[in-house]
């Protein structure tokens, strides 16, 4: 069965079918551990396109449940987040990327070229070159520093228990941080493949602004339909050519973990498998 994964605030959350797993490392060195079941779409989903927009909400959802624990746990109780506070920041995450990665390089091509081809293509490198800063950029952070070291460690994690070696220390630590499955390889695909879909939008400026924005969730799909195949087909030289750009980001996304990284990637990995 195949297992995903997500860098958390001190630690990892993996996740399958059944259930998912978050485990971070406290203040205090120990590490803490938190189990619930996945939420799964129901199979009358599990339609082409479908069932990746529905299974990528569903994977979200849970993401942001592991993330909102995650931070938690290192907090006080009166840190601590309330619902209303979880709900609005979801939210302005969420606008605040439609404004950088749609609006933004929109009007920045319609400054330049307002029609046609050349248009979709200044839209589409520069949505591919606010991401690329964007990335960069938050790379010299330093909690985020420490965020991409666990997302090195959920990699290498995963990896070992795909060759079905024994999951320890020593064994994780062998395997390569760069996975073709990764989150950041899939949105790379969702920005090649938006590119192409834009220019189907035709009309006026308004219509093809908010045809980007309505179509974002069609895109996932066909980006979680594109990383399934490939998935399947990994030993295809077409299919390592196409995912070669995602697995240079993660040059950028992961970072070689520490061996107590690995620890926690690991513990996380053994309570889902339980």
């Amino acid at each position: 069965m195949n297992i995903g994964g997500q860098a958390v605030i001190e630690g990892v959350m993996m996740r399958n079918k059944k259930r998912y797993a978050v485990a971070v490392r406290l203040p205090d060195g120990k590490i803490k551990l938190m189990k619930d079941k996945s939420t799964f779409f129901p199979k009358y989903f599990n339609f082409i396109f479908i069932r990746g927009i529905v299974g990528l909400a569903y994977t979200l959802y849970d993401g942001v449940r592991a993330l909102i624990w995650s931070g938690n746990q290192n907090l006080g109780e009166e840190e601590k987040m309330t619902k209303k506070e979880i709900i609005g920041t979801i939210v302005l995450s969420l606008m605040f990327s439609v404004l950088i990665f749609v609006v933004v390089p929109f009007f920045s091509a319609r400054f330049i070229h307002s029609e046609g081809l050349l248009f979709d293509l200044l839209d589409g490198l520069f949505r591919v070159g606010l991401f690329l800063a964007y990335l960069i950029a938050i790379s010299f952070v330093k909690d985020v520093k420490v965020l991409f070291r666990y997302h090195g460690a959920e990699h290498k994690t995963i990896y070992c228990y795909e060759e079905k070696k024994e999951l320890t220390v020593d064994n994780v630590r062998k395997f390569s941080r760069f996975h073709p499955r990764c989150g950041t390889t899939f949105l790379f695909i969702v920005l090649l493949i938006s590119i192409g879909v834009f220019t189907l939008i035709s009309g006026p400026w308004y219509v093809k602004l908010f045809g980007r924005i309505a179509l974002l969730p069609v895109i996932a799909g066909i980006g979680y339909e594109v990383i399934k195949l490939s998935d399947k087909f990994r030993k295809s030289l077409l299919v390592k050519i196409l995912l070669a750009p995602g697995l240079w980001l993660q040059k950028i996304t992961t970072k070689e973990p520490s061996d107590k990284q690995l620890e926690v990637a690991i513990a996380s990995l053994k309570a889902v498998l339980d």
